[in-house]
């Protein structure tokens, strides 16, 4: 029989795990006496657990909400993560918690085994303020992991990058033949911001600056010789990383950009236009300037303004529009079938 200790951390987590717990199965699931389960409900009730018994064939318990906070347990993904949480938050501005978000994470890693205080703290992260949040796709934790105990131990980094769908080639030139070249950099910051994340880093292949979303990371191992840090341009990650999307046009490091005419006015287009740059071209049209991650992501984006559309450039978004064009042309024939009509 596991230690009354043990017995009673098992015991609250099945109580974590779903809402009604019936008296006689949590008997089987931890292999004791109805009585010893209701010896160790009333210990974790002491210890400030609200755990509120039910009546029936098959009465049982429930862990409920309670007035005080009483000692929590989690596994480790969990605790990993609410030490992320916390970090993000203490590295945010303007929430106004970030003092309390950085006394709880110090507390939270006192009490973490070694192993996981290892892993909080070789993952760096920085929080920049940015558009509303918006969904990015997942990102490996293991490749958060390999990417902040890059940043923190100054070791060069070698990764496969993919490209963005329908962007085309971007800036990572694609040899004639053979296999594409890992991109070789020095990691200098793990950031989140507006609900994904991003490497900011020094492309070594390219001398410059880039920001890398880390969706599209494959790090490859071992990492390379350590690097003496560079200074970051803009004085601060949150400058930098803001100046980058922003990019002087409104339209940042998004791989693909584009303008266009609407035929609206710029004070109907300017509250919805996010990043972008939304300029008087006559009397009730505009100059809009924007970015994305495709080109028929782009062309969708400006085709939700209810307005004519004149494209600037580049041919490439002319292009985009036309296949959307066809899609949307395709999608409104299946509708006018008979299952369309009703």
């Amino acid at each position: 029989m596991p230690t009354t200790s043990a017995r009673l951390l098992a015991l609250l987590s099945l109580l974590q795990a779903r809402r009604d717990w019936p008296g006689d199965l949590l008997a089987r699931r931890l292999e004791v006496s109805s009585r010893t389960v209701r010896r160790d409900i009333d210990r974790l009730r002491e210890l400030g657990y609200p755990i509120a018994a039910f009546k029936g064939p098959d009465g049982g318990y429930r862990l409920e909400a309670g007035a005080e906070l009483p000692p929590l347990l989690f596994d480790d993904e969990q605790a990993v993560a609410l030490a992320v949480a916390l970090r993000i938050a203490a590295t945010a501005t303007g929430a106004g918690i970030e003092e309390a978000a950085a006394r709880a994470l110090t507390t939270v890693r006192q009490v973490m085994p070694a192993r996981l205080r290892r892993r909080i703290d070789t993952l760096g992260i920085t929080a920049v303020d940015g558009p509303a949040h918006r969904p990015g796709s997942p990102v490996d934790p293991a490749v958060l992991t390999a990417l902040g105990a890059a940043v923190h131990a100054r070791e060069i980094l070698r990764f496969d990058h993919a490209a963005p769908p329908g962007a085309g080639a971007g800036d990572a030139p694609v040899p004639a033949s053979g296999p594409v070249p890992p991109r070789r950099v020095e990691p200098h910051h793990l950031v989140a911001r507006a609900g994904r994340w991003y490497l900011v880093a020094w492309d070594l292949d390219r001398t410059d600056w880039r920001i890398f979303r880390a969706d599209r990371i494959s790090p490859r191992t071992p990492t390379g010789p350590r690097f003496a840090p560079r200074e970051l341009p803009g004085g601060s990650v949150a400058a930098f990383v803001t100046g980058r999307f922003r990019g002087g046009d409104g339209t940042g490091d998004w791989p693909c950009r584009g303008e266009v005419i609407l035929g609206l006015p710029a004070a109907e287009v300017a509250p919805y236009a996010g990043d972008g740059i939304v300029e008087e071209a006559g009397p009730h049209r505009c100059r809009l300037v924007l970015g994305s991650w495709s080109w028929t992501g782009l062309a969708a984006a400006f085709a939700r303004f209810d307005a004519a559309i004149d494209v600037v450039g580049p041919p490439e978004l002319a292009a985009a529009f036309a296949r959307l064009a066809q899609r949307c042309a395709d999608a409104a024939r299946t509708g006018d079938g008979p299952a369309g009509r009703g």
